[in-house]
């Protein structure tokens, strides 16, 4: 099964870009899925489906047509599938601070279920094998980085804390409860978290195998979206997911450029699309027109597809190794680029920014540097091979 992850700023439309997505890979025969995982949801609305449809699937998943399947992660319905005994815990411990009841269930959700709960139906569908495709569309930016480190996270708490805190509350448990009113949480709030845990196992291997798993930037040509779309390009490629496309949507076409009142627009945004070519290289580009009309219904979306992929297929890997990785060597920092053309002749390499640039004749590649590494300045290069290798150094 294939998984591509569309991720951007809030905005972009990244909805739109996974729904049409989804429709082509259903129309090229894939039994496709697409889950939202965005709390303000809209990809029912993308479709076209009646709210009453809506309400009445609590969460799980719609048929579109054959082949074609929507879903929109609900977190309450999601609560009483698996996380009944902790968010109980949690409420009670809420309520019991002196909050209202209702404020008391609200508080329940911990930032993070929502993500959680969407890798639990990432490995679901992987294992029973129910779909061809699985397309996420994820939450803004922050969120969807939480999503993509939420195994890694889970899987150090659960072998370093996990089984040290269970026992101490068993042995503490007892006593406490002489002493004070407080709750602590039973074995049956630890027995729902090792279930869910075993739900997870192996989902991390599937999100960072670039064979299965794809995100796909959503981004318009604009500064701040650029800036973020930069920022979450480097987390992903911490990270190990591969980033295999570039999709830059709502493009103002050239004959706006003509008019008056949006030629300077249209310049800007020139401006920002040769901006992304260095900026994202060697991922593809898929530069999409700003339509006419808001893109709503199957119609619509099938002529949004068409737009972003042509003739191409959308099951495809675009591209499939990483651009750059921070690694340490000799107890030094050192940024691995991916350059097989470079040679020594009229290479720089500078910061600027909390970034560094490295030029070569019209080769321009940006990498933003982690916050752990801001304060860091080049401090020397070598190619080797078909890498360029740049040292770091503590300014």
């Amino acid at each position: 099964m294939r998984v591509i992850l569309f991720s951007g700023k809030g905005g972009v439309g990244k909805t739109t870009v996974s729904a049409s997505t989804a429709y082509r890979l259903s129309s090229l025969g894939y039994k496709t899925i697409v889950v939202s995982l965005d709390p303000a949801h809209s990809l029912a609305d993308a479709f076209d489906i009646p709210e009453e449809e809506r309400v009445r699937a609590k969460g799980l998943p719609i048929r579109v047509k054959d082949g074609l399947y929507i879903q929109e992660i609900d977190i309450q319905e999601e609560v009483d599938r698996y996380w009944g005994d902790v968010y109980r815990f949690l409420e009670l411990l809420f309520n019991t601070t002196g909050l209202d009841e209702v404020v008391s269930e609200e508080l329940a959700i911990l930032p993070g279920m929502e993500e959680v709960t969407s890798l639990l139906y990432v490995n679901k569908y992987y294992r029973e094998k129910q779909f061809d495709v699985l397309v996420l569309d994820l939450p803004p930016t922050g969120e969807s980085l939480r999503f993509v480190s939420m195994p890694t996270v889970l899987k150090w708490y659960m072998k370093k804390i996990f089984h040290v805190e269970r026992t101490i509350l068993r042995v503490a448990r007892p006593v406490a409860r002489r002493l004070t009113d407080v709750p602590l949480p039973d074995d049956e709030y630890f027995k729902a978290l090792e279930n869910f845990y075993e739900r997870l196992k192996g989902v991390d291997e599937i999100l960072i195998d670039p064979e299965i798993t794809s995100v796909r930037l959503v981004a318009n040509p604009e500064k701040m979206v650029l800036k973020e779309s930069q920022r979450a390009f480097m987390y992903f490629n911490l990270f190990g997911v591969n980033v295999d496309a570039v999709i830059v949507n709502k493009v103002l076409p050239p004959l706006v450029g003509e008019c008056g009142h949006f030629s300077k627009w249209f310049l800007t945004q020139q401006k920002y699309l040769e901006d992304m070519q260095s900026l994202f290289y060697p991922v593809p580009l898929f530069k999409v027109p700003l339509l006419e009309d808001e893109v709503v219904g199957e119609e619509r979306l099938k002529i949004l597809s068409d737009l972003i992929y042509g003739d191409a297929d959308p099951i495809r890997v675009f591209h499939k190794e990483k651009p750059y990785e921070f690694i340490e060597e000799d107890g030094r920092f050192v940024i691995k680029l991916k350059a097989p053309f470079l040679t020594k002749e009229g290479l720089t390499v500078l910061k600027s920014e909390g970034e560094i640039v490295v030029r070569w004749r019209n080769f321009k590649s940006h990498i933003m540097l982690p916050r752990k590494l801001r304060n860091y300045e080049p401090a020397g290069a070598r190619i080797e091979g078909n890498y360029l290798k740049v040292f770091l150094s503590k300014a």
